[in-house]
């Protein structure tokens, strides 16, 4: 089971502002436990929305939007993506994981899909053979 930690952006991290060193050294010490422990697939903070583009579609038409967007609680700044073998498991690592804020922070945590769930298919078939979507 593969789970991405999601850490929620802040006024700080959307002015581009670098977490402190305790900070990245906290990160460090959490991401070199899930790597020794084998469960670590990836992991990064994300450049503010100010670097970044949504891309939208309406009415059939698609429309490039640049940055900034304002909502930050709806904002990512980060990510982890951890393979564990159980929900309890994924909980476990993610009530270890460092406050990513200096008060209030907050990450989320949700379950990605793995291709089984879709059922058999040619699409499906496709996108194992690219190797997509498929667990280590």
């Amino acid at each position: 089971m593969r789970f991405m930690i999601v850490v929620k952006a802040s006024k700080d991290s959307e002015a581009g502002a670098m977490p402190p060193q305790e900070m990245l050294t906290a990160m460090a010490d959490y991401h070199e436990e899930l790597a020794k422990a084998g469960v670590l697939l990836d992991g990064n903070g994300l450049h503010p929305t100010s670097k970044g583009w949504r891309i939208t579609w309406s009415g059939g038409k698609k429309k490039i939007v640049d940055g900034p967007f304002t909502e930050t609680k709806e904002l990512i700044a980060g990510y982890t993506i951890i393979q564990v073998k159980t929900r309890e498991e994924a909980i476990e690592w993610a009530n270890r994981f460092p406050n990513p804020q200096i008060d209030d922070g907050e990450i989320e945590i949700r379950q990605m899909y793995e291709l089984e769930d879709f059922g058999e298919s040619e699409a499906i078939e496709r996108f194992r053979e690219i190797g997509v979507a498929t667990s280590k």
